[in-house]
This record gives structure tokens, sequence and C-alpha cells, in this order.
């Protein structure tokens, strides 16, 4: 799993465990059967089936209607046509203020149960409570879980079945593809205005992104997060949403000195500026420091782009649906084409 300083800033917190003779009453049956159908059917009735990333199939009698999701998963399912069946989430969702976070899309949080908010807090009572009949969240890493704590990971899914799409080292259009499908089979109307509409706007939006790097060329783009300590700057080699960036013609910088699942290099706010960057895209999540916050860091201040003000909101776990992918193009297209190069 990526590196939690990375992607969270904070350490695991602790979780509400139930008892075993608690989970064992709350336990959902879920017997697989002979009788199946493909995944990415379209049906709501009937067996039902589902072969995730990690090539294993779910098989259930019925489709899935109560499913829990990881937060941008959730709000991903909702844009690719599916809504009632969500009916709780993981991971960040609302912010201090009560906003929802970026990843929360379209969710009504008054219409899910929210099981943590942060990173290492699952509510495992709550989530048996839901009666589950599938879980589904991001895989980052062969096996890993998204946000599924792997100290409670055994209890979790003792209680449903559990489907995982693959988010790194592959483009950003493989997962939504994915996700699509998983919709689809769980009963989503893939030709609904909805979903063709923002189908549209994603493709528009990546052609966006070409004509703006041919339109301004040379624009140099760094995807980085900074903690109270460390600035990292992303790989666009394993990152899924830099990756595409890149296959759209982006040029983006490629730290030398990987770590933690090569996802990264981290330096010390020292060596901020080891990397020259015209545009840096900036992690905009509530785990990371936001320009506000990097005001006090004189090394930040003076990187070029800084000064420039070529700065702007990056989604580090963007949400995997055509209506979640489509702004951050549209983003990225119109920094690229407003930065000048500054060396």
């Amino acid at each position: 799993m990526p590196s939690s300083s990375f992607f969270h800033g904070f350490s695991r917190r602790g979780l509400l465990a139930a008892g075993s003779a608690t989970l064992a009453s709350l336990l959902v049956g879920c017997g697989s059967t002979d009788k199946t159908v493909p995944g990415g059917a379209g049906t709501t009735s009937g067996p039902w089936s589902f072969t995730d990333d990690r090539n294993q199939k779910v098989e259930l009698k019925s489709s899935p209607t109560r499913i829990v999701a990881f937060t941008g998963v959730a709000a991903a399912l909702l844009d690719l046509g599916l809504d009632s069946q969500i009916v709780g989430v993981f991971g960040e969702t609302t912010r201090a203020d009560g906003s929802l976070e970026p990843q929360a899309g379209d969710l009504d949080i008054d219409k899910v149960t929210v099981l943590g908010n942060v990173w290492g807090e699952f509510n495992l009572e709550k989530y048996a409570a839901l009666r589950p009949e599938l879980l589904v969240t991001n895989m980052y890493d062969p096996g890993a879980l998204w946000y599924v704590p792997d100290e409670s990971k055994d209890k979790i899914l003792a209680l449903a079945p559990s489907v995982t799409v693959t988010t790194a080292r592959v483009p950003m259009t493989r997962p939504i593809e994915r996700y699509a499908e998983l919709a689809r089979s769980l009963g989503a109307d893939p030709a609904a205005k909805k979903v063709t509409d923002a189908k549209a706007r994603f493709e528009a939006a990546a052609e966006s992104v070409r004509q703006a790097v041919k339109a301004n060329p040379g624009i140099r783009v760094m995807a980085a997060s900074g903690s109270a300590d460390l600035f990292y700057v992303s790989n666009p080699k394993v990152s899924t949403d830099l990756m595409y960036f890149a296959e759209l013609g982006v040029d983006l910088v490629v730290p030398t000195k990987l770590e933690q699942g090569d996802y990264f290099e981290s330096l010390s706010w020292e060596n901020a500026g080891k990397f020259p960057a015209d545009l840096i895209l900036l992690d905009n999540r509530s785990t990371a420091l936001q320009p506000k916050d990097l005001a006090t860091k004189p090394t930040w201040q003076a990187l070029p782009a800084v000064k420039a003000n070529q700065i702007t909101p990056w989604d580090a776990v963007p949400r995997f649906s055509y209506a979640g992918a489509a702004p951050l193009l549209e983003s990225l297209a119109a920094a690229i084409r407003s930065a000048k190069r500054l060396g």
C-alpha cells in the first residue's frame, strides 16, 4: 500500500472492534452459487457474479443491493449510474466545516452511513449492522484493500464478499472502465444520459489537454504533496492519473530516488527545489498542506512555480468515473494553457 505519510499525513487511528459473538450474530449469509451471470450483464435479478482485479470471482444468488465502499469509489459508482445500493462509505468524506471532500462527489451523506472519516477508522459494529452484501474499494498494490485497516481486515472481510479494482500502474481510463463494468453488472444503465454526457465531457476534456500541450509546449509539470517535514514528488509511472496525463502529452517530472512502492520521492524541505517545474499540481486533500499552510516554508516560497503563482489543485486520489475525472482534465488543460516557461 502507498505510504500513509504521503497519502494521509497522519498515523493510523484505533478503531472500534466488535466482539466475535456480536459479529457472528450480525453476519450476513452470502453463499455462492453455480448459477452465475457474467460481470457486466446489466441485470439486478437472478444470480450475479463479478471477477475483480485480484482475479477473484464473487458469486451471489442475486445482485447485491447493500453496498459499502471507499468514499471515492461510492461516488464513482453513483456517477456511473448506481443510487440506493450504496448504504455505507469509509474514508475521508467530510471536512471539519462539514463540507464534502472532493472525492465524495455527489454523495448524499444523509443517505449513507460513514464508517470512518480518516485513515485507519472503520467502525466494525456499524458495518455489521448495515448488513452489507458487497464491499468495494481501490487496490493500489496487489492484495491491498484501500482504507480497509489491516488489523481488522479479516473480521471485515468475513461479513461480506469484496471487490477491488487496480488503481496504480495503469492509466486512469482502466479503473474508470472497470468501475463502469461493475456498475453495469449491478444494474446501472450505461446508456443513461447522465453517464453518456459525462463520458462525452471526459473525452472532450482529454482532447483539451492534448491541445493545450500543443499550444503551449515545454511546460514542465510536477505533482506534489506537502507535509510538515517532507515534500513528496509523485511518480507518473505509477500514479494512474499522472500516467494518463503523460499519455496525453503532458511533460511530467519523474522523481529519481523512489521509495514506498515507487509512488514518490520524499524530499526534506531544504531540498524542495530539486526538480525544476513550471507548474505544480498540489495535493488538494485536507490531509495535505495547502498553499496557505505552506506560506511559512521559505523553500516553498522560493520555488519558481510558486513565485509565478503557477499552482493548481490536484486530486491525488481521484474519483474513478468520467464525471469525476473530466473536471481534473479541464483544470489541467487550463493550467497548462496559461502557464509560462520559467527556466
